[in-house]
């Protein structure tokens, strides 16, 4: 699969960045230079695009569940609960999943002999309630722009998420602004300000060090003014134990509720697939502070083992609004419950 480089030159899009607290009022009014890729998930299918990614995941469940039952199937007993339950945890679904699939296990089986497609089909169904969610779909605004205010560690896979989203959302017909908050981080800024310019985005930046609030309130005021669909606006990444910038995100909300009352809309946590059980202490820390509203749950491309969603979503509640597959902004689908339990479950051709 080829990779995506946002700062590949492109001739079609070369408009400067509007910038808060600049008298510089130039928007981005290049068209869109967005890649095509037929081999992303229009091409697999949804399912087929989570099963690769889940593949570590599925290998584990495979190998080990399928050696522990045997041909033939396994006695419930109490050593064997025990060697699935830590099989279980291997995949990072956590103590509290992995102990739910376990006691239904005992609960249906114990004393008999349990098959492997009756052990699937259990845990599945376990799986199945826990992840159960009303709706991947955006909270979109009654009236005016919808505003997204997007959070999570640096290296979480932030910025790429951020212009997958300005994808869709292009693909869909709707006009995005976008306000690059990482004033920090001047590649953070430049990363945005290129892939507004190849998507056909306006771009709200501030100087480098300025007040991230500032450039959150002109984004949204941007977006009102010149009636835009959409408002995404990116924050500096942050440990979710540095009280102060947490914080910060606080008062980023605020600033957006002077320009529009009922802003932000959502609030996306983005994670990173590979994290493991950190994911759950970052989850932890962004939730409240935050208010998150949903989860992207990113660089689920294979390297990593996918049940992390599941206690995430077991002790948040937060619905898991969007997985990120790959490298391409094509490598990015609305979360499905279904597709992921049946591929997270599914083993029968490894």
């Amino acid at each position: 699969m080829a990779r995506w480089n946002p700062f590949a030159k492109s001739d079609k899009a070369k408009s400067a960045p509007h910038q808060a607290g600049s008298p510089n009022t130039g928007s981005v009014s290049g068209a869109a230079d967005t890649p095509s890729d037929d081999s992303g998930l229009k091409k697999k299918g949804l399912f087929g695009g989570i099963k690769q990614a889940l593949k570590k995941t599925v290998r584990v469940l495979n190998t080990d569940i399928r050696d522990l039952v045997k041909e033939d199937g396994r006695l419930v007993d109490d050593a064997f609960l025990d060697e699935l339950f830590a099989h279980l945890i291997k995949t990072d679904m956590g103590n509290g999943p992995a102990g739910k699939i376990r006691d239904s296990i005992a609960k249906k089986y114990r004393a008999r002999v349990v098959k492997m497609t009756e052990l699937i089909d259990t845990a599945k169904e376990t799986i199945s309630g826990i992840m159960q969610q009303e709706s991947a779909e955006i909270l979109m605004a009654s009236a005016g722009p919808t505003v997204i205010m997007v959070v999570g560690v640096n290296g979480a896979g932030k910025t790429t998420s951020i212009a997958k989203l300005v994808n869709m959302f292009k693909k869909q017909g709707k006009s995005v602004v976008l306000g690059a908050g990482d004033t920090f981080r001047a590649a953070a800024v430049e990363q945005l300000t290129v892939w507004a310019q190849r998507m056909g985005a306006e771009i709200v930046t501030g100087r480098q060090g300025s007040d991230p609030a500032s450039v959150a309130y002109k984004a949204v005021d941007t977006a009102v003014k010149t009636g835009a669909d959409v408002c995404i606006v990116d924050t500096a990444g942050r440990l979710q134990t540095q009280a102060n910038l947490m914080e910060e995100l606080g008062r980023i909300r605020r600033v957006m509720e002077k320009v529009s009352a009922d802003a932000p809309h959502e609030v996306l946590l983005v994670l990173d697939s590979t994290a493991g059980q950190n994911a759950i202490s970052q989850a932890r820390g962004f939730s409240d502070t935050a208010g998150c509203t949903g989860i992207v749950l990113a660089k689920l491309d294979g390297s990593a083992k996918g049940g992390v969603a599941i206690p995430i979503r077991e002790e948040f509640g937060l619905p898991v609004k969007f997985v990120g597959l790959g490298e391409t902004p094509e490598d990015f689908a609305k979360f499905d419950v279904g597709s992921y339990v049946d591929a997270l479950f599914d083993v029968s051709d490894e």
